[in-house]
Order: C-alpha cells, then structure tokens, then sequence
C-alpha cells in the first residue's frame, strides 16, 4: 500500500520534533533549503504538543530518537539527514 500524496501534489516530508531540541532546528533548517530545491511539502510536527492533544502515538514511538524523519508518512531516518537517500527516494 503507498501512502497518498498530499492536496499539493509534492511528496510530503514530515519532521518529528520537541520544543527546545537544537538537532531538531538544524535539521529542520538543512530540510526546509532542500525542500526548495527537490520541491518537496515540509511539515513539522512537535511530538508532546500532539501528546497533549490527545495523539499520544508518535511520541510513544519516536520520543527517544528525535529528531525524526518521515517520508509520506513512513520513517526515513532519524538524528540526522541522510541526504543522498532521501535525494534518491524522492527521485524514485
């Protein structure tokens, strides 16, 4: 099953992270120039504040390693960008 694409037509590469993580921001930095470029939909998702909200799911699952990197909706990689495969999978 492939997830779907979202409304904008652009694959969506989503940033699981947490308030006060300086990785976090330097990979949603390092995502956000890349988007630009490989025009892909950078979506950042804050994993306590979505707890709070009642989807405790991502934090039970990626708390302990974020930053996290999700390719429409399926995990990429995590503490770091791995740029050449998420450069060859967007290709793909």
């Amino acid at each position: 099953m492939t997830p779907s694409a979202p409304r904008s037509g652009r694959r969506q590469v989503e940033l699981l992270t947490r308030d006060g993580c300086a990785i976090c921001l330097r990979v949603h930095a390092q995502l956000a120039e890349l988007s630009q470029e490989l025009r892909f939909e950078l979506v950042s998702t804050d994993v306590d504040a979505a707890a709070a909200a009642g989807n405790t799911g991502l934090r039970a699952e990626f708390g302990d390693r974020l930053p996290v990197i999700l390719l429409d909706g399926r995990e990429h990689s995590y503490w770091e960008v791995d740029e050449a495969r998420l450069r060859a999978d967007l290709a793909g």
